[in-house]
């Protein structure tokens, strides 16, 4: 199947102002685009882009002030399944851990493993180890925290969900996360694209969305604590510890977001599909 997806962001800046935007699909989707997401950006700027730490695409330019438009469009390929099932996945010994999967194990600034330890082990020290465990830990998540656009706080952490058990996808991912740490289970935060394919639409608009990954098994699985069933048509833009490294984008003075729309759905398959399905 192929996917459209794409945004358009406004801004408002007051003075000339350095940005950071993380806002291009991740490159292991590379060979998925069938339409670059290349970034459209009015007035035109100079644009220097580069990889992080983690392997984001990274784009930088320097605002004016005033008015700045971003935006982008592309169509990319996806397999049509669901996220991938696999209940027998085992946890690592963290001794048989690749070395660039450790970081996943440690907190970090909105997942403080230190703080929720004593609660995760004592929650899910007696579940089964693997899939089974990170299973009820999204099951934990899912029904103990309330989602609502109007719940969103830049600075809740893992710990405040547990206690005001309300937020949004960041905050049900956050928590997820700290408690698989906790467990010893890498994790690691994701965002991008994910639309209403193969589920009833939801009333609100579309934004970007969080959910995250573990290493079981000798590889990464998505979960979504916030949805907790495999979904159509995810597309990751970034990875990191946590929401501090993919924010997508990062300015440093002051502005308004005067106009924020992302669209994400299936697209029709083009003439030429069709020719060739009746072909086949």
């Amino acid at each position: 199947m192929q996917i459209r997806v794409g945004f358009q962001m406004v801004y408002e800046f007051a003075a000339r102002t350095p940005v950071v935007l993380m806002l291009n699909v991740h490159p292991s989707r590379a060979t998925d685009m069938i339409e670059p997401d290349q970034l459209r950006i009015t007035p035109a700027l100079p644009v220097k882009r580069y990889l992080d730490a983690f392997g984001n695409l990274c784009s930088r330019l320097v605002a004016p002030a005033g008015e700045l438009t971003i935006s982008t469009d592309a169509l990319v390929a996806d397999s049509g399944l669901p996220d991938p099932v696999e209940p027998t996945a085992r946890t690592h010994e963290i001794a048989e851990l690749p070395h660039d999967a450790l970081v996943f194990l440690l907190g970090s600034r909105y997942c403080e493993t230190d703080r929720l330890m004593d609660t995760a082990w004592s929650r899910f020290g007696a579940t089964p180890p693997g899939w089974p465990r990170v299973q009820a830990i999204c099951d934990f998540v899912h029904s103990h925290v309330s989602f609502g656009y109007h719940h969103a706080r830049a600075t809740r952490t893992a710990a405040d969900v547990v206690v005001e058990r309300r937020g949004v996808c960041r905050d049900f991912a956050h928590l997820a996360i700290t408690l698989c740490r906790c467990m010893n289970i890498p994790a690691r935060y994701c965002t991008g694209y994910l639309g209403d394919i193969g589920v009833a639409p939801e009333p609100e608009p579309m934004d970007f969305s969080a959910w995250f990954e573990v290493y079981l098994g000798g590889r990464w699985y998505a979960f979504d604590a916030r949805h907790n069933v495999p979904r159509i048509g995810r597309i990751v833009m970034a990875r990191g510890r946590d929401a501090a490294d993919v924010a997508f984008s990062t300015t440093f003075g002051a502005n308004v977001l005067k106009r924020f729309a992302v669209h994400t759905d299936e697209a029709a398959p083009s003439r030429i599909e069709v020719v060739e399905r009746l072909v086949a």
